[in-house]
């Protein structure tokens, strides 16, 4: 059972190695250039993505590997009493949106995960965010979804099982966080 689930997990990576390659390549200048130009990075997604949203933050205002200036990256995940208000008050399908539409300015950067490209809090989130100027890169899997028409980038994980598409996310994420680290 362990050797079959890495060997699938190896042709998932095989398959991101192949494709992927030069959409990550665009999405690492797109978080270098946010950086640089001293905007922030906002992040979102749904259960694990949320998690993964809120890892990735972390390694910007903490640190991935080398020691550097903290840098800003907000996951839009993490504030229960804002989840709990906004969801209530707005409806779920708000509970990113109107976060975006507090936090977010023109040029910020926002990093918007979904497996199926379809959250409809996500796919509202980056609504909200190309209206304030943002630039959008999402990260999907499947067919990439709706995010493929409304993303200045959105990264396709090649594969139908949730598991892999977010386990290809946060190695994605790290990817960022090295062309980060190595920036400064």
């Amino acid at each position: 059972m362990v050797l079959n689930e890495l060997k699938l997990h190896q042709t998932t990576i095989n398959k991101v190695i192949e494709q992927l390659v030069p959409d990550i390549e665009k999405g690492c200048e797109l978080v270098k250039e946010s950086i640089l130009k001293g905007r922030k990075i906002l992040l979102a997604g749904n259960g694990g993505s949320a998690a993964d949203a809120q890892h990735i933050a972390a390694e910007f205002t903490g640190r991935f590997v080398k020691e550097r200036k903290a840098l800003p990256a907000i996951a839009l995940t993490v504030d229960t009493s804002a989840l709990t208000a906004i969801s209530n008050d707005y409806g779920f399908a708000n509970v990113f949106s109107r976060q975006i539409n507090a936090y977010a300015q023109e040029n910020d950067l926002f990093i918007a995960i979904s497996t199926s490209g379809n959250s409809e809090n996500i796919i509202s989130a980056i609504h909200a965010a190309k209206k304030l100027g943002c630039k959008i890169i999402g990260l999907s899997g499947r067919d990439g979804g709706q995010m493929n028409e409304i993303c200045d980038l959105n990264i396709v994980v090649p594969d139908d099982v949730t598991a892999r598409i977010q386990e290809m996310h946060i190695l994605i994420g790290h990817i960022f966080c090295k062309a980060v680290d190595d920036t400064f």
